[in-house]
């Protein structure tokens, strides 16, 4: 037996936009809005995308401990929302951000910089796509 999820609060046009994932969540990147630093990714579904679009602060449906989570609220690392997009094919979210101290739950800046997979030969973390 499947249930339902919660009754949302979600604009219903952006609601019946949005292509989720099987278990009603849609991945949201965290990006600084003034350098363009991705800081992190976390995951909506349509109430937490409700919150964070009416609240000014980035609400993130957490997939381990089930629940809500308002980024900053334990920590005091605070995402306050500058603009909020979808992707081309509604499958994503991007939240600009005005990021206060850490994003990333070990302490870093951002969950994006300890593990590089590959950078170009200028030392930046940027590589060349083949055209």
């Amino acid at each position: 037996m499947t249930s339902t999820p919660p009754p949302s609060s979600l604009d219903p046009e952006i609601a019946a936009r949005l292509k989720r994932a099987a278990d009603g969540l849609v991945p949201a990147i965290a990006q600084q809005y003034d350098t363009g630093e991705v800081l992190m990714l976390g995951w909506m579904d349509d109430e937490a995308l409700h919150r964070t679009l009416t609240t000014g602060r980035c609400t993130y449906w957490s997939r381990s401990r089930r629940e809500y989570w308002v980024k900053g609220d334990t920590s005091g690392h605070f995402q306050w929302v500058k603009s909020v997009a979808l992707d081309c094919d509604a499958d994503t979210v991007l939240v600009k951000v005005d990021q206060v101290g850490a994003a990333c739950h070990t302490g870093a800046r951002t969950c994006f910089d300890a593990d590089v997979l590959l950078k170009d030969d200028t030392g930046s973390d940027t590589a060349a796509v083949d055209q």
